[in-house]
């Protein structure tokens, strides 16, 4: 079984030596981290039976037009993540994975822009190699902003969440 802890430290040395593919080997157990929009064409996400692990890259298609129809303009370029406001502190990831705002779809988000917070208030989730990790908000204060959307992809330190210190 692959140690969550080991995988935490791999994602922080991609992120302190801007690495956008680290592999390790030991054993039989392997690990393989690839930065999104990095991941090489044809690798899907999930663990093979190596225990390789890939995390998915955003692909961008065009839906094939239907016979007979116009065809459509290209989908918009999304833009780059909304950067925290200035001189407040924000609630960073600590993993690599995919982000909840709420524990399942038919209840309200965990916060939203005005929630107050304290240091053991849950934020979000994070679900990474299909464990689901309650982030805390780790600072007291009120939401001001949240930067990301439900099912966002998260980075290992991308801000999530900006918090006006009590």
């Amino acid at each position: 079984m692959v140690d969550p802890e080991k995988i935490r430290r791999l994602v922080e040395m991609m992120s302190e030596f801007e690495l956008t593919e680290i592999s390790l080997r030991d054993g039989e157990e392997e690990i393989r981290l690839t930065r999104p929009g990095h991941t090489p064409e044809g690798v899907v996400a999930g663990t093979g039976p190596c225990g390789h692990v890939a995390l998915p890259a955003p692909v961008m298609t065009h839906p094939a037009a239907a016979p007979g129809s116009q065809p459509t303009a290209p989908p918009a370029v999304e833009q780059s993540p909304p950067t925290p406001a200035e001189n407040l502190p924000s609630i960073k990831s600590p993993m690599v994975g995919t982000l909840y705002l709420a524990s399942d779809p038919q209840t309200p988000a965990f916060v939203s822009v005005g929630s107050r917070v304290t240091s053991a208030t849950v934020v979000c989730i994070i679900e990474a190699m299909k464990v689901f990790n309650e982030i805390k908000a780790e600072v007291a204060g009120t939401v001001t902003e949240v930067l990301v959307k439900n099912e966002d992809p998260v980075e290992f330190g991308q801000p999530m969440f900006v918090v006006r210190p009590d």
